[in-house]
């Protein structure tokens, strides 16, 4: 019988899951989007019953297409979007709030608040982040402070708190299991990476009950089972990992040096530093890759918010294209003569800048700029944006005695299908990029910590020998032609955060 695994990827704009055979290939896949709240400038929130209803559905929608039996599939493993905070009554299992979303901006006061009291190198050295809205920490004091009694009813241990994949993971299993990896645990700004535990100092400043708290597990371990009428019968859940680090498991960066770029909604880099929790001076968060065995491997990241949102803006916002598709096109047809420059911070800046109150702009606009220059502005930036990330992340490698990242990015997401936009990242970059022949690795990386714990897939470095390369892009444009627009990239960063 075969042995499939299944796997959940709970993503910011929609729930996917995905049957993987045991070589890798794809059995079945579903998706289903749900909608996105803005209910104030900044504010970004989803219906928690939203995650789990689609994700519910489309894994039954997944087991149908394949035809498979439930009892043929050896585990599921769950990637989610991180930092996305949800509270839940643990008698009901019912949200008290809506989720609010990793890019949610509204604690940006307190945050700037604590790091007028000093408390950001605190923060820092102990979970490798630092003090922005970001992350699920102040979020959590929020929910707490603004409905009515949540605080009350938290300290006498009736509330639980969890990222998306903990929220699945309490309905996956009828509430009988409260838990989380290490890699969800690294981004609350409660969790400290380098003991491995909830840290009560974190606790304390951010005012969050402990009691609230999820179990904090390998990546690849017992999650416990499924309740058997959700799927006919119970499964196994054996792994668990935030969306970026299960796609650095899926694009197999086992070894130091090695560096994935993922482009959804926003786009996120890790360049895998080993045992080493590598301390950025270029504004870059430390944090978990994966634990495996009781060991935590450790990556340097970089976090932009906005790359495939800044394509759905020109669909939804502009209305100047009707499928995110037509952006390749339209930006091979764009004026080479024009520099126009789309600086995305729609919600804020992430790495290496972390303003989170800066706003979007257009730079180089002319009476002749059309959509086309608008569409390849769009693309553009989501390849500058990689550029600052790569420059810093090989400073900080470099300075930590690594023996220099790897020059080959290895790209995966949505965004990854454009061969424009892909030859354009090679060129900014000047380094080669490389395109697996599995692009679906964030729900790949989620399937193997599941078969790597269920036993049906291999140890990391014979699981790195499955991995195939689709296409390199390599670089062309001219070296003048680069410096030329990467300077003005940065001259329109420069004038957007200047004081």
């Amino acid at each position: 019988m075969t042995s499939y695994l299944l796997a959940i990827d709970q993503g910011t704009t929609s729930s996917r899951a995905i049957l993987f055979r045991p070589d890798t290939s794809i059995a079945a896949q579903a998706q289903q989007e749900f909608p996105q709240h803005f209910p104030s400038s900044g504010w970004v929130e989803h219906e928690a019953q939203d995650l789990w209803a689609t994700t519910l559905a489309t894994c039954r929608a997944a087991i149908e297409q394949a035809g498979a039996k439930t009892a043929a599939i050896a585990a599921i493993g769950i990637t989610n979007q991180r930092e996305t905070t949800v509270v839940w009554d643990r008698k009901t299992g019912a949200a008290i709030y809506r989720a609010i979303v990793w890019q949610d901006r509204r604690t940006a006061e307190l945050c700037a608040r604590l790091k007028a009291e000093g408390h950001e190198p605190m923060v820092s050295a102990r979970t490798g982040l630092i003090l922005d809205p970001y992350f699920s920490g102040t979020k959590i004091g929020w929910i707490l402070d603004h409905v009515p009694g949540a605080r009350a009813r938290a300290e006498r241990g009736e509330l639980a708190f969890g990222t998306v994949d903990s929220w699945l993971l309490w309905q996956l299993t009828g509430g009988a299991v409260h838990a989380t990896d290490a890699t969800n645990a690294a981004r609350t700004l409660l969790f400290n990476i380098h003991s491995g535990e909830w840290d009560e100092d974190l606790l304390a400043l951010l005012r969050v009950p402990r009691s609230m708290l999820p179990e904090v597990k390998d990546s690849s371990a017992d999650f416990g089972t499924t309740l058997p009428e959700l799927f006919g019968g119970p499964i196994r859940i054996c792994g668990i990992a935030g969306d970026q680090q299960a796609a650095t498991v899926g694009q197999a960066c086992f070894q130091p040096g090695m560096i994935k770029s993922t482009y959804g909604t926003g786009c996120f880099a890790l360049l895998n530093t080993g045992a080493t929790a590598v301390t950025s001076k270029n504004k870059l968060l430390t944090t978990i890759a994966y634990q495996l065995d009781g060991k935590r491997t450790y990556a340097l990241e970089g976090s932009i918010f906005v790359a495939g949102a800044a394509v759905q803006w020109l669909r939804d916002g502009l209305g100047i294209i009707k499928a995110s598709a037509e952006s390749e096109a339209l930006a091979e047809a764009a004026d080479p003569a024009q520099h126009v420059y789309l600086v995305p911070a729609f919600v804020g800046l992430g790495a290496p800048h972390w303003n989170p109150d800066v706003r979007g702009a257009l730079f180089g606009l002319t009476r002749a700029t059309s959509r086309a220059e608008l569409a390849l502005a769009a693309l553009e930036s989501v390849c500058y944006q990689t550029a600052d990330l790569l420059d810093a992340m090989r400073a900080d490698w470099a300075q930590a005695g690594g023996n220099g990242a790897r020059t080959v990015l290895r790209v995966d997401g949505g965004m990854v299908a454009s061969n424009f936009a892909m030859q354009r990242l090679s060129d900014l970059l000047a380094a080669p990029v490389d395109r697996p022949v599995v692009r679906e690795t964030t729900a790949l990386g989620a399937a193997y910590l599941a078969g790597l714990h269920a036993g049906v897939l291999p140890k990391p470095q014979r699981f790195a020998d499955h991995w195939r390369l689709d296409r390199r892009f390599m670089p062309s444009m001219e070296q003048a032609l680069r410096e030329t627009k990467l300077a003005g990239w940065r001259d329109a960063v420069r004038r957007l955060t200047m004081p």
